[in-house]
């Protein structure tokens, strides 16, 4: 069973529109390839998950990685503790720390056989229960594939899930063609502005070669030729912007959020004057 721990509050509805778009092309089981932010090439599992003895090595390894996964087991050689060594050898882009010290699951109010992720976009943490021994190699994955927000997340019926889940009021959408030999530079860009946001905007990353997000573009009334794009969203209200780009600048990006967020901020003020007015 699936746990959130140290979330905010969530918005009503985020992405409604992509969201359903994207479930309707493509189950989120198995839709989970085609990323470069996330592969799924499966690796040895010499030196995976790292051993976490004490509070201090765990606290360095949360700390050290965008998404870091821990598994808590009091008996590292239970069937439990093997299909999350399993998981962690499919995964060898995402770092996976194990720890049996009572010390660490006290530290960090963990129940035996408990997984967690952990996010350093927004401070969160998501558990998964492991007590009920139907959790399988592809089911952890398939966790930890949804709630691995990054500070530049791409969008797919997996990480959908999670973006839905997340705490962020705003929502900044790339859309671009990751085969254009201009995309490494854009992304540089875009997760340079993403650093300047982080905690406040999650920034999403949306390729537009995938069929599954063809839909996706129709929405927006965008054709591939007028790309890129970007998209920014509040969730509390679904409302949103959309902004096509000749290039994707640091600057450019702020000056759209700033703007976007003036906008949304100003609706706000409005509406708690109103009441006030109201009642004089």
């Amino acid at each position: 069973m699936a746990r959130r721990r140290q979330a905010g509050t969530m918005g009503t509805c985020i992405f409604p529109c992509l969201f359903a778009v994207l479930l309707t092309r493509c189950s989120p089981a198995g839709c989970a390839g085609g990323s470069d932010l996330a592969s799924h090439s499966t690796a040895s599992t010499t030196e995976k998950p790292v051993l976490l003895n004490n509070v201090a090595d765990a606290e360095a390894f949360v700390s050290g990685a965008e998404v870091a996964v821990i598994g808590f087991f009091q008996d590292p050689q239970s069937p439990e503790a093997d299909v999350f060594r399993r998981a962690a050898g499919q995964m060898p882009e995402v770092s996976f720390g194990l720890s049996s010290s009572a010390a660490v699951l006290s530290h960090y109010g963990a129940s035996e056989n408990t997984v967690a992720v952990f996010r350093r976009v927004d401070n969160d943490r998501r558990d998964l229960d492991m007590n009920n021994g139907d959790v399988d190699a592809k089911k952890l994955t398939h966790f930890v594939r949804m709630n691995e927000l990054r500070l530049v997340t791409e969008y797919n019926p997996v990480t959908a899930i999670g973006v839905m889940q997340s705490s962020f009021q705003f929502n900044l959408l790339l859309i671009t063609d990751k085969m254009s030999p201009k995309h490494p530079e854009r992304m540089r860009k875009f997760r340079a502005a993403a650093e300047l946001y982080k905690g406040k905007i999650l920034f999403i990353l949306l390729d537009s070669n995938l069929k599954s997000n063809e839909r996706v573009l129709s929405y927006f009334q965008l054709k591939k030729s007028q790309l890129p794009a970007l998209a920014i969203f509040h969730t509390p209200d679904d409302e949103h912007d959309l902004l096509t780009v000749d290039e994707i600048s640091i600057e450019r990006v702020q000056d759209f959020c700033n703007r976007f967020q003036q906008r949304m901020q100003k609706k706000e003020d409005k509406s708690e004057e109103k009441p006030l007015n109201e009642e004089l």
